[in-house]
């Protein structure tokens, strides 16, 4: 089962939009159960438990995915960069896919991450390039699980707090680590509900903004129980059709430095924004 959203939005930061928009050129447009552990392995209270396990290692690099597909056109947009998860902060890179049309490709994104906020650098559609676009994620109806084009890496750890009916799949390598693959479902609701305070005002406006609060989940763990990799499938209503998204949130090197300075007030653009 995926989670259909019931309606999005006109969100003008969205980074979304902008491949719907790609989609659109080519034609298409765009309550929680105990969690069961039905094999060895590992508890399915370990996968309920990434995030904070996150935040006891501090920081990592990370690389993001976000395909999304409708009447037979797939598009995705890929991002790099880092997260502090002590701080509950991170910067990423997006690339959005190519026009089909033909017209020049966007520059890359820089996304800033934090606690109910995104920002946005290299938006577009016309904010001037030395300046941030700042989106209040709890007003998003998906609480930025999609909306940005990458889902918060911490965000997407915090989802899993609601993980139910989690089966261990087995132990495989993953970038030379050896790691143990759980597959189940998430309950965005109950996630909502037993979620850190700094993300709970997101995944609740997300229960809200979902018909279906069930999200199916990949998780891997290595053998500290730090979670690795984590793809998440979810799907939302766009112009009478039905979008499938997969987003997938790859973790790796621990302890790197991450630096992540907000933008001052004066450097956060105030004007109109298109979609």
């Amino acid at each position: 089962m995926v989670v259909q959203q019931h309606r999005r939005r006109g969100g003008a930061a969205a980074v979304a939009a902008a491949v719907a928009g790609v989609m659109a050129a080519s034609g298409c447009s765009g309550g929680g159960a105990a969690a069961e552990d039905r094999s060895g392995g590992g508890s399915a209270g370990e996968v309920r438990r990434a995030a904070d396990t996150l935040a006891g290692a501090g920081s990592s690099r990370a690389r993001t995915s976000m395909e999304m597909a409708a009447g037979g056109t797939r598009v995705t947009i890929r991002g790099e960069g880092g997260y502090d998860f002590a701080r509950r902060m991170g910067q990423l890179k997006l690339v959005l896919p190519q026009d089909p049309a033909g017209d020049d490709e966007h520059e890359p994104i820089t996304e800033l991450l934090a606690p109910g906020a995104l920002y946005m650098k290299n938006r577009g559609a016309g904010v001037p390039a030395d300046k941030w676009v700042r989106v209040d994620t709890t007003a998003l109806e998906d609480g930025n699980l999609v909306t940005g084009g990458a889902t918060d890496p911490l965000a997407a750890a915090e989802l899993l707090r609601g993980a139910q009916d989690v089966t261990y799949i087995g132990e495989m390598k993953l970038a030379g680590r050896q790691v143990r693959h759980f597959r189940g479902t998430t309950d965005i609701g109950r996630a909502a509900r037993v979620a850190e305070p700094h993300a709970r005002a997101s995944l609740a406006a997300a229960a809200k903004g979902f018909t279906k609060d069930v999200v199916p989940f990949d998780a891997y763990l290595d053998e500290e129980g730090r979670l690795r990799k984590v793809r998440h499938r979810f799907s939302f209503a766009n112009q009478g059709r039905t979008v499938a998204v997969t987003s997938t949130t790859v973790l790796f090197d621990f302890g790197a430095r991450v630096d992540v300075r907000l933008p001052d007030a004066r450097d956060i653009y105030s004007g109109k924004v298109r979609a």
